[in-house]
């Protein structure tokens, strides 16, 4: 499922609280989807409930410090992540960062890669104050969007 309104992510959320099912979410743009993002959601996706995949709009300031970017436009990448049968919910949030939704719908655990410095999120006093779990999980190769586009552009060579 799709979402684009915060106020369609809060009612859906509510209900699955009625539920009693527990949130889990991470974020990113995820402009090429490869095995180590299947990977990833396939791992949040067993800690928890739900799974909600937060991306990056297409205007998004993100995409300010890479003039090339998104590759792929925020529908496709959207329909894309849609499809993985491990991600319950794909939310479109069009702000600077995370930090509106987030304090909204309130997640029960943040997913974020082994390497990523939890203190460095510009949301980091939020999380603290909520009480928030974070969760780190294992990078499973060197895949990366950047690396994939590098070796695209490098065949001719």
């Amino acid at each position: 499922m799709i979402i684009r309104e915060i106020d369609e992510l809060n009612e859906l959320v509510k209900k699955l609280r009625k539920d009693d099912k527990k949130i889990i979410w991470t974020n990113w743009c995820f402009d090429i989807i490869h095995p180590w993002h299947i990977k990833t959601f396939e791992d949040a996706k067993n800690l928890w409930d739900v799974l909600i995949i937060w991306i990056n709009w297409d205007l998004s300031p993100y995409w300010k410090t890479k003039e090339w970017r998104p590759i792929n436009d925020e529908f496709f990448r959207s329909t894309v992540i849609d499809s993985i049968k491990y991600v319950d919910i794909v939310y479109i949030f069009n702000d600077e960062t995370p930090i509106i939704p987030i304090i909204n719908i309130l997640p029960d655990v943040l997913v974020k890669w082994w390497d990523y410095q939890i203190e460095k999120i510009v949301w980091f006093e939020e999380v603290i104050k909520n009480w928030w779990k974070v969760i780190t999980i294992p990078i499973y190769s060197n895949y990366s969007t950047t690396w994939i586009i590098e070796k695209i552009l490098n065949l001719n060579k």
